[in-house]
Formats: C-alpha cells, structure tokens, sequence
C-alpha cells in the first residue's frame, strides 16, 4: 500500500520548488531543477492548478505561482488533488458496506489511525519543507 503516489510525489517536489522560488516559475525550469520528464510535469502541475493550488500564466514569460501562502498548503491537500480521499479500509462485503460495521473492533482502530494520519499530514506544510530541504 502507498501512502504517497509517485504523481502526488511529483506535485509536492514541483510545488515546494516553486513556493521556493517566490514568484512565476515555468515548466521547463521546474523540469531541469526537479530532474522530471517535461510532459508529465505539464500534467502535474495543470491538475494543482485545476485544484486551486497554483495560479498559471499563460504566454512568453509565463508560468506558476502558488496560489496561497505555502504555509496554508498542506501535504494532504497536495495529495488529494490526485489521490482523493485517504482510506485504510472501505468495510465492505461482498460489495455492499459491511453488515457489522457499527460493531466491528478492527474498523474502530483502523478510522482511529486514519483519522491520526489526516491530522499529521494536514499539519505538513509546504513551508515546512522548503525550510528544511535546501536543494530548492
């Protein structure tokens, strides 16, 4: 089970490169530095700003910029733009939500360690992690 796909991978990498940066970064610069194939990251970063993350600019000169403060972007919602909803366990059966769902003891201690995971990876901030990786 990944937590982290390499696509949410690549977004967090893009977009602390470019909170980094401090102003409008193009796709091309962000592909050298990164060290990530040109047309993927295009993908990657046209879905951040799909999910309101970056603010494109289109044109000679062009390029992105965050769309908030990094300290406001977390990881969790870096990775939701491509992975959705974080979820250990769907508590089905047989297609249908499992009949002992309400009762269950491992459901219990899973939404528990689901609900623990959201939190810490909320309080991960892009800025948190520009400041403590200086290879941007």
């Amino acid at each position: 089970m990944k937590l982290i796909t390499r696509d949410s991978d690549y977004a967090i990498r893009a977009i602390s490169c470019i909170a980094a940066t401090k102003g409008l970064t193009s796709v091309r610069y962000l592909s050298q530095k990164l060290e990530l194939p040109y047309p993927f990251l295009r993908k990657i970063l046209q879905a951040l700003t799909q999910g309101g993350l970056l603010f494109s600019i289109k044109g000679r000169g062009g390029g992105f910029k965050l769309a908030k403060p990094a300290k406001k972007i977390s990881i969790l919602e870096v990775s939701r733009v491509f992975q959705g909803k974080f979820i250990l366990t769907e508590h089905t059966f047989k297609g249908k939500i499992c009949p002992r769902f309400k009762v269950c003891k491992l459901k219990k201690q899973l939404d528990a360690i689901e609900k623990d995971l959201m939190f810490k990876l909320k309080k991960i901030s892009i800025d948190s992690i520009i400041e403590k990786d200086e290879n941007f």
